[in-house]
């Protein structure tokens, strides 16, 4: 029996079954999911009682080890950090706005694996917005105000030690191993609207708060483009809404979709671990 792929009901998302990730997988294999990565953009795994290896390993079969800056690793391990909460955590929802994977960074991650070790009975869904369906409906007016246009994407607002995760952050007690700095400040320009690198398909890269301004263009201008164009492009019929279960892994694509948290789970731990895939022949 080969892997079978589900696709589900929304705007893209897939469920993948009849394969073993505590296992090394084939070829032929990771042809499959990575053909099925690209076409559906998010890929869940369920049932599979991975450990910190066999989450490497499989990272690995798509591309080296991204740079994941200004969270530490958890002990014994390099490439892997921790998505926790505890059940009496007080501070905001960690990376509850829409946003793709350190597109900071001058070659971003092309993709994020994440792994549900501890998660509660409710609450704690992921949503994901799919970029190329909000590009292809999106209206010839929008359109003509984004062509050609780089975004100017920095960490600054989250990871600056006056940002949302920086020093009060961690005075009120958030558990993730979080650490601001004046690094935060760096910018990186992408094009607001590109092609992927692998299929070729245009889409919209990144949103407003890693995106911090426009290159060439007056700030309250930019800011006001930004703000219609995150408004557009996570409406709901561009949205995958992920529900977690125990031992489940999801994979997606950083070129293709936003993501972000949800909570509602108040009084119960969270616990989930993550690594990301470089970006694309690095």
């Amino acid at each position: 029996m080969g892997i079978s792929i589900k696709a589900s009901d929304e705007a893209c998302g897939a469920e993948v079954t009849d394969i073993d990730l505590t296992k090394e997988l084939s070829n032929n294999d990771i042809s499959v999911i990575r053909e099925a990565w690209l076409e559906h953009h998010v890929l869940c795994f369920p049932n599979q009682p991975m450990s910190d290896d066999d989450l490497e390993r499989f990272t690995l079969y798509f591309g080296k080890f991204g740079d994941d800056p200004f969270i530490a690793p958890i002990p014994g391990r390099k490439n892997i950090i921790a998505v926790k909460r505890t059940a009496d955590e007080k501070v905001p929802i960690f990376a509850d706005n829409w946003h793709t994977d350190w597109s900071f960074q001058s070659q971003p991650p092309a993709g994020t694996c994440l792994f549900g070790k501890i998660i509660p009975p409710e609450g704690g869904d992921t949503l994901f917005a799919n970029q190329h369906m909000a590009l292809d409906k999106m209206s010839s007016e929008l359109r003509s105000k984004l062509e050609g246009k780089l975004a100017i994407h920095s960490a600054t607002i989250p990871y600056s030690p006056k940002g949302g995760y920086g020093d009060k952050d961690r005075e009120m007690g958030r558990s993730m191993d979080i650490r601001a700095s004046d690094e935060a400040s760096a910018t990186q320009t992408h094009s607001i609207i590109r092609k992927h690198p692998e299929t070729g398909r245009e889409g919209i890269y990144g949103t407003f708060g890693y995106i911090i301004g426009i290159e060439d263009m007056d700030t309250k201008e930019a800011m006001k483009l930004l703000i219609e164009l995150s408004a557009w492009q996570a409406q709901e019929e561009f949205q995958y809404h992920h529900k977690w279960k125990k031992d489940m892994l999801v994979m997606w694509d950083n070129r293709s979709v936003l993501h972000r948290a949800t909570g509602g789970y108040q009084g119960f731990d969270r616990l989930l671990h993550r690594t990301t895939i470089a970006a694309y022949g690095s």
